[in-house]
């Protein structure tokens, strides 16, 4: 039985079609379901639309059910059509006709969408709360490693000297500026549709600021077709910043599995976090990279999928929104756990030492020396071009044991503190303190 059914049913292979894997996501969406429905249970008792004494009840009847969620205990019964129609139904169940009721003033269209509003911005809490441990340990890391030297590459070719603590660093800045995008889209999370309906209002004098405020969103959709037209922009504007995050990580597991490698040998790590051959026993393989570098690269394909989702939608809802679920949802749990991995991983990173003190490496200080011409008075093009010879008459001999990089954001100066204050300028936009606030004093 569905809460839209009138005298007929919908065919079997009509229903399993167009029900698809939503069972599955329900199950996720279901605290914010909850959520949503003690906050417009609380409004409609305001506006008159049911008495005190039975908002107490739907407040009750929803909090059982928010602890039955939360305990585990909470499914969704065979035959029953999605979680909102689980959620009336026991409250009917339990409570009577009041349960009934709590669907005034609201459509599905609204209800999904603030459902998936709450639960995109608890993901990005979580998200977030994942990114800045592994950038707390990134700035430690290059703290920790900032005068151990190794190559630097363009081309995949040697250019010039590098660090270790450059190099940590930069991946650290990375995520600080990935966060610009997370909250762009934390900001489209964090405004409240409900009261849009399908997409067109309500006669109803419904009062969407104070829905609003219960939730703790910073602001509602003003416009209630537009409200309903944020599904699938505040999908596309997250699968962006998903596929920034997984960028950064992924250029870093390259970067891993590259250097791991024997020919390479700059770091490594435990044998307990590495992979053998069944086969080559001296092997130690970069599983757990190798692996988030694929999932990252799944993660990056996330907007095309959703922009072919949306191509050619018109004004109001779709049932093609629906499936953007099968893109979203599993992008930030594959996300979250890259995160939690990666960070995991480089606790136990090994950096070796001494690295460019091998002749080898000669050729990375050839910009060292020019400058060092320039600077004793001679034409950049000469040195240029003095440097050029002697590398190719093999009279190239440079001193590989010291380095004058000064200048913010290189070898000599890696401005961590600077890069610290963009993170945390970034954490404290997000005020994710007032949302818990305001959806703590929602359930108690």
């Amino acid at each position: 039985m569905k809460i839209w059914q009138k005298a007929t049913d919908s065919k079997k292979e009509v229903e399993q079609f167009t029900i698809g894997r939503d069972p599955e996501f329900d199950i996720i969406l279901a605290p914010f379901d909850v959520l949503g429905s003690m906050a417009h249970a609380h409004m409609l008792a305001k506006i008159g639309l049911i008495s005190q004494e039975e908002n107490q009840i739907l407040q009750k009847g929803l909090k059982e059910i928010y602890q039955e969620i939360q305990s585990g205990k909470f499914e969704i019964a065979p035959g029953v059509e999605d979680v909102h129609s689980q959620v009336e139904f026991l409250l009917t169940e339990r409570y009577g006709e009041v349960g009934k009721k709590l669907h005034s003033g609201r459509s599905r269209n609204d209800q999904v969408l603030v459902d998936l509003k709450l639960f995109y911005r608890a993901a990005i809490q979580e998200l977030v709360e994942e990114t800045q441990k592994l950038f707390r340990l990134l700035i430690q890391l290059a703290e920790k490693h900032k005068t151990d030297l190794m190559p630097g590459y363009t081309h995949t070719q040697l250019a010039m000297p590098s660090s270790f603590g450059l190099w940590f660093g930069s991946f650290a800045e990375g995520l600080a500026e990935d966060m610009a995008l997370l909250k762009t889209a934390f900001d489209l999370s964090n405004k409240n549709p409900l009261g849009s309906a399908a997409g067109y209002g309500s006669s109803f004098p419904l009062d969407r600021t104070m829905t609003t405020q219960l939730l703790g969103f910073a602001d509602l959709h003003y416009n209630v077709i537009n409200a309903q037209n944020s599904r699938g922009k505040t999908e596309r504007t997250l699968s962006f910043a998903l596929c920034g995050l997984a960028g950064t990580l992924n250029r870093l597991s390259t970067d891993v599995c590259l250097f791991m490698n024997q020919h390479f040998g700059f770091i490594s790590f435990p044998d307990e976090l590495t992979t053998g051959s069944s086969i080559m026993p001296h092997k130690k393989n970069p599983d757990v990279f190798e692996l988030i570098r694929a999932k990252t690269n799944q993660i990056q394909a996330i907007p095309v999928k959703v922009g072919f989702l949306l191509t050619n939608m018109s004004t109001g809802y779709h049932r093609d929104l629906q499936l953007l679920k099968e893109e979203i949802f599993p992008g930030i749990a594959t996300l979250r756990e890259c995160l939690k991995m990666t960070t995991f991983m480089l606790e136990s990173i090994r950096v070796k030492q001494g690295i460019l003190q091998n002749q080898f490496f000669k050729h990375l200080f050839s910009v060292e020396v020019v400058n060092d011409l320039v600077l004793q008075g001679m034409p950049f093009r000469d040195a240029y071009k003095k440097v050029g010879l002697d590398i190719e008459d093999g009279n190239f001999h440079p001193d590989q044991s010291t380095l004058n990089h000064s200048h913010e954001g290189s070898i000599g100066n890696l401005c961590l503190e600077e890069i610290q204050k963009q993170m945390n300028q970034q954490m404290a936009s997000f005020e994710f303190e007032k949302i818990t606030g305001s959806l703590d004093k929602l359930v108690k």
